[in-house]
C-alpha cells in the first residue's frame, strides 16, 4: 500500500463535491474592508464554481462571493439559535472532518512503521473512534433535515496530516484540529441543551469524550518524540501557531477551556491560542465586507435582469 498519500488521492463516491481549501487565502486576509471586498470580487467566479451543484449554490446566488461571512457556522456560535442552514452546514462540515480524521489516523498508522508499538495502538484506537463519529454525524445530518454531499468538502484536515514528520502531523491534526473540535462540540452541546434537542446534545457529548482522548494522544506523543530536541519542538509550536491562525477568522474562537485542560493544554497554551486568534480579521470587518459584496452582487443581477432581451443576442 502506498505511503504518504496526497489529498487528491482520497476516494469519494458521487455524492461528494470536493474543493480546494481556502485556508491559505483566508489566513492572509487583512483587517481591511475594502481590501477584502477587492480580493473576493477577483475570485468570485472561482467561488461560484466551487459551490455549483451543492446547497450553497442558491446561497451564493442570493448573497454573492462573501456569503460565508454571513452564514458562518464555526467558531463562537450562539447557544440559543442557529438557522437551519447554519446547523446543516456545521454538521456536514464536522461529518467530512470526521471522515478525513479517520483517514488521517489510518495514514499516520501506516506511514511510520518504525514508530513504537504504543504509538500504533493509539492511532488504531483513534481510527476506531473516528469510524463511530462518522456514523454519528451522518445520523445527525439526517436528524437536521440534511443529506451527505449537499455542501462542498474541503480537505484541510487531511492536508494537515500529509507531513513527513509525525510530530507535525500530530500537532496539526490531534492538537490543533481536534482541539478546535472540542471548542465547536462544546458549543453544539450547549446549543442542543438550550433548544431542547437532546439528540444533538447527547450524541455530540459522546463524541467529545473521544476527542479529548485524541488531543491527549497528540499532546503526549509530541512531548515524547521531541524530548531532547528543542529545534523540533519549536518547529511543532510554530506549525501549531500557523494552523490555529488559519481557523481564527473574525476573532470568533471561544475555547472550551475545561475540555482542553483535561486534554492536556496548559493555561499558557490556551492564552497563546486566544492571542493568535486576535491577529485575524475582526468579525465586524468580515461581515461589513460581505454586506458590500452582497449589495453589489444583487445590484449586478438587477441590472442584468433589466436589460432588453436583444442585448443578449450575438453580434
Amino acid at each position: 500500500m502506498k505511503r504518504f498519500m496526497s489529498p487528491e488521492e482520497l476516494a469519494r463516491d458521487l455524492r461528494f463535491k470536493r474543493t480546494r481549501s481556502q485556508n491559505t487565502l483566508l489566513r492572509s486576509l487583512p483587517d481591511d474592508v475594502d481590501e477584502i471586498v477587492r480580493i473576493f470580487e477577483a475570485i468570485a467566479d472561482k467561488i461560484r464554481e466551487r459551490v455549483s451543484g451543492t446547497a450553497l449554490e442558491a446561497v451564493y446566488e442570493d448573497l454573492g462571493p462573501g456569503f460565508q461571512f454571513l452564514t458562518a457556522s464555526g467558531g463562537r456560535q450562539s447557544k440559543d439559535e442557529r438557522t437551519p442552514l447554519q446547523l446543516r452546514m456545521q454538521l456536514h462540515g464536522i461529518f467530512v472532518g470526521e471522515v478525513q480524521a479517520l483517514e488521517a489516523a489510518g495514514r499516520t498508522l501506516w506511514d511510520f512503521p518504525e514508530s513504537p508499538w504504543a504509538f500504533h495502538k493509539d492511532m488504531a484506537r483513534q481510527c476506531w473512534d473516528e469510524a463511530r463519529h462518522v456514523q454519528a454525524y451522518e445520523k445527525l445530518i439526517e436528524h437536521a433535515g440534511g443529506e451527505v454531499g449537499e455542501f462542498p468538502e474541503t480537505t484541510f484536515l487531511f492536508e494537515a496530516s500529509c507531513h513527513a514528520d509525525p510530530v507535525l502531523r500530530l500537532t496539526g491534526v490531534n492538537r490543533c484540529l481536534e482541539g478546535l473540535a472540542c471548542d465547536a462540540f462544546r458549543s453544539l452541546i450547549d446549543y442542543g441543551k438550550n433548544v431542547g434537542d437532546d439528540i444533538i446534545a447527547q450524541a455530540v457529548d459522546f463524541v467529545l469524550a473521544d476527542e479529548l482522548t485524541h488531543v491527549r494522544f497528540g499532546s503526549e506523543w509530541v512531548k515524547e518524540i521531541t524530548r531532547g530536541d528543542p529545534d523540533r519542538a519549536n518547529r511543532a509550536r510554530e506549525f501549531q501557531r500557523e494552523t490555529e491562525q488559519a481557523f481564527s477568522f473574525g476573532s470568533q474562537r471561544e475555547l472550551a477551556r475545561e475540555e482542553r485542560r483535561e486534554a492536556g493544554f496548559s493555561e499558557e497554551e490556551m492564552d497563546e491560542i486566544e492571542a493568535w486568534s486576535a491577529i485575524a480579521p475582526q468579525r465586524a470587518t468580515l461581515v461589513r465586507a460581505a454586506e458590500i459584496l452582497r449589495d453589489r452582487h444583487r445590484a449586478r443581477k438587477k441590472e442584468v435582469s433589466a436589460e432588453p432581451l436583444d442585448s443578449f443576442e450575438p453580434r
